[in-house]
């Protein structure tokens, strides 16, 4: 008897599927192994400078760490996949190393410009930079996972607006009304600081997360400096990253 033919999927396509059916579908026992292998122990020293209590600070880290990758696989991206296998070197540790810096702003209302995942304001509140912060996230689905994280991990005083920073200012509360403002690898250099100036009162710091593009976007753009004075540099991890710091004029 001869029967309709069945349709077949390429098998590379099939392998795809297979291969993100399985990542999605990953215990929690995998990621816990996952997480096991990462160096914990390398945030240490920059725990301590920043006078946080290590073991429950790390444990916090872990458990963020581990409500990430499990939205990462099942919900919506929020880092790259690959970065999960690295995710303590790749964010969590690039996100802690200057917390001592900006603890010594003594800012004591912080706005974080395009959130994403949390990084890196999550780990600077868990490792004791505060006391008050704004998380600005444009994406719904990733100000869920923001908001589910700091419900999860109990984090006080973070709030997470669903908003881009260009239309946050129709709120005129909010203008001038921070001392502190990072934001991580979101927009170009100029752009961020001229965002930030509305938001940040005079005497007030900038901190922006940036990789090899930093000083030809310092020099192209040189309007940032009209509203900030750069206040030093700081490398973090083992790449081309570093931290800028910026001082609001009066």
């Amino acid at each position: 008897m001869t029967g309709r033919p069945r349709s077949r999927r390429p098998a590379g396509r099939r392998a795809t599927a297979q291969s993100r059916t399985a990542r999605r579908g990953a215990p929690a026992a995998s990621i816990d192994r996952l997480l096991d292998r990462q160096p914990w122990d390398a945030l240490i020293p920059h725990l301590l400078k920043a006078g946080a209590r290590v073991e429950p600070t790390t444990e916090l880290l872990r458990r963020y760490s581990r409500m990430l990758i499990e939205w990462n696989r099942s919900v919506s991206n929020l880092i790259s996949h690959n970065d999960e296998a690295r995710i303590v070197e790749r964010h969590i540790a690039e996100s802690v190393e200057p917390a001592s810096w900006l603890k010594s702003s003594s800012a004591t209302r912080w706005l974080d410009f395009g959130s994403g995942a949390g990084l890196p304001a999550i780990p600077l509140v868990i490792a004791g930079v505060g006391p008050r912060w704004s998380l600005i996230e444009a994406r719904r689905m990733k100000t869920l996972f923001l908001r589910k994280a700091i419900e999860s991990l109990g984090i006080r005083d973070v709030e997470v607006v669903v908003s881009r920073l260009e239309n946050l200012g129709d709120g005129t509360e909010r203008l001038g009304a921070y001392s502190g403002f990072t934001s991580r690898a979101v927009l170009a250099l100029g752009p961020t600081l001229a965002l930030a100036a509305r938001f940040i009162a005079p005497g007030g710091a900038a901190f922006l997360w940036k990789g090899s593009q930093r000083e030809n976007e310092m020099t192209a753009d040189p309007s940032w400096q009209d509203a900030w004075e750069f206040d030093g540099l700081l490398g973090i991890g083992q790449g081309q990253a570093t931290v800028a710091r910026f001082s609001r004029r009066g």
